[in-house]
């Protein structure tokens, strides 16, 4: 079977500033993000000929298009879950259907649509087995939004290994110590203590308003090229060793209530199985790793999802902060991650090439392999690159 390894680079990337309210609209800082994006990998607009995005984000490759100018497109698609659509483009250059593919988010998730409930979506789109699951048998107990029906995956996993509030709250701690130093980060105020932490309201049991990551405005854009064509660019390329995706049965977005074991990961531990193969490596090769912390829990669940330690050992690994900073045992969300930086797929992407290149805000000494995780608590994907 052929593989996609390292037949792919990463060789440009920019976002805007991340706010609770950018004041500008959706278009104007995609269109923005892509030119500078461009512009950082030396590829000339025209020379683009693929766009893939996020299915929820409204800006149409379409648009984009005519307002960038571009005339040759010749690819674009529209992907679900995390960072999948960085999947869409790796493949399509594998595969030589384009040259350079631009993968592209900007939102006002902030100040506008924020993420809402399953069962208005599902009125919209007609999805009446999706009013089932959700609205009939889900909201009546309360579960009208992510955080709650996350919460209930997450308060087993807490109860089952015995992981306190106080090994817990080192992840937004340590997440906001880095992202104090990330200019782009929209929470970029005094790091947190963990006597903050656990001064924090709760505001669905377990979690507590400093596990659950914010949303914001803004853009981020990802230019990819085949890796014969990355090495005469402006910038280092960094190449993608494996990405990968992980869905499993009995499976549903943050509410996988009927497995036997509701307190782990398993489309996490499937796509950091895929990704380890393709890219011949194993956790203990990885120097720094951007994870999906969305809600903080999650964290140290992912931490044993991806073999990083042992089932139920993630709590005390988090335990004090000292593995998760920079020249711990496992760096972890060096921009500050979506709790510091704010809630936008891809982002923790762009630190990790920002840590392959050695121009992080939160510099690790000789990084040559770099993890990025997201999707916890659903279809899980990733990515991980290397020099």
């Amino acid at each position: 079977m052929n593989s996609i390894k390292d037949t792919v680079a990463i060789v440009g990337v920019a976002t805007t500033e991340f706010s609770e309210d950018s004041g500008r609209t959706e278009y104007s800082m995609a269109c923005e993000v892509i030119k500078a994006a461009a512009d950082d990998a030396g590829v000339p607009l025209e020379d683009i000929d693929g766009m893939v995005k996020d299915v929820v984000d409204g800006i149409d490759a379409m648009y984009v298009q005519k307002a960038l100018g571009m005339e040759t497109l010749t690819y674009s698609s529209d992907s679900h879950w995390g960072t999948s659509p960085l999947i869409n483009a790796v493949t399509a250059l594998a595969a030589g259907i384009c040259s350079h593919v631009v993968y592209y988010r900007s939102a006002n998730n902030g100040s506008g649509k924020r993420a809402g409930s399953d069962f208005r979506a599902a009125k919209e789109t007609k999805d009446e087995s999706l009013d089932l699951i959700r609205y009939d048998l889900h909201h009546p107990f309360g579960l009208m939004g992510p955080a709650g029906s996350a919460g209930i995956g997450i308060r087993r996993y807490l109860r089952d290994y015995g992981v306190g509030a106080e090994q817990v709250g080192w992840v937004p701690v340590v997440c906001s110590e880095h992202g104090s130093n990330n200019p782009h980060a929209a929470f970029r105020n005094a790091p947190l203590t963990i006597e903050d932490y656990l001064a924090s309201e709760l505001v669905v049991d377990p979690l507590r308003r400093l596990d659950i990551a914010p949303e914001v405005d803004g853009a981020i854009a990802i230019v990819l090229s085949r890796a014969e064509l990355a090495a005469d660019l402006a910038k280092q390329p960094v190449y993608v060793g494996a990405v990968a995706m992980g869905s499993g049965t009995n499976g549903e977005h943050y509410s996988s209530y009927s497995r036997d074991d509701i307190a782990g990961l398993p489309e996490m531990e499937l796509m950091a199985a895929e990704l380890y193969r393709v890219a011949g490596v194993g956790p203990d090769d990885i120097h720094v790793a951007q994870l999906d912390d969305r809600y903080a829990p999650y964290v140290p669940m992912q931490i044993e999802a991806l073999g990083f330690c042992g089932k139920g050992e993630g709590g005390a690994f988090c335990e004090g902060g000292d593995n998760l900073r920079v020249g711990g045992r496992l760096a972890i969300n060096t921009g500050g991650g979506f709790l510091s930086e704010g809630f936008s797929h891809g982002v923790n992407v762009i630190e990790a090439v920002h840590q392959i290149r050695g121009t992080s805000t939160n510099q690790l000494d000789g990084v040559e392999l770099a993890m990025v995780a997201t999707g916890a608590g659903g279809p899980a994907d990733g990515v991980i690159l290397h020099s």
